[in-house]
């Protein structure tokens, strides 16, 4: 190899890593401005937006709202390929849902899944609902 390919060879290696570290260094920046609510939206959304739709059945409802780290949780069971998950989806930030949710055990309602991922699931998010009586109230 000649100077000059070792030259543009080492000179392609540092662009790639200075590269590389600009596009980590953002990541971590857009990350970090982010609250934990921001991001729990942007996994309802992104779920909603690619995810599948399997039954599910409304377990119960938590209330946990008075506690300082408490939320208010609805838990439901759906089933993918065999597998039966069972999941809670913290509604504090769905108005519409939290106002009826005392009433929904026992239904049976619509999760929306990553496919990749399918532990990764809701039951409602700020476009859609999966509960049919809220769902018609909606429209």
């Amino acid at each position: 190899m000649s100077p000059g390919e070792r030259f543009t060879l080492g000179l392609a290696a540092v662009a790639t890593a200075a590269g590389l570290t600009a596009w980590l260094v953002a990541r971590a920046r857009a990350r970090r401005g982010k609250s934990a609510e921001e991001i729990e939206r942007r996994r309802r959304l992104d779920v909603h937006q690619h995810g599948r739709i399997a039954q599910g059945h409304i377990v119960d409802f938590l209330d946990a709202g008075d506690c300082d780290h408490g939320g208010r949780l609805l838990l439901y069971k759906y089933e993918v390929g065999g597998v039966t998950y069972e999941a809670a989806q913290d509604i504090s930030a769905l108005a519409n849902l939290l106002a009826l949710a005392h009433g929904l055990a026992g239904q049976i309602a619509s999760v929306k899944y990553d496919p990749k991922r399918p532990t990764n699931s809701i039951i409602a998010c700020e476009d859609w609902c999966g509960i049919k009586e809220i769902a018609r109230l909606r429209d």
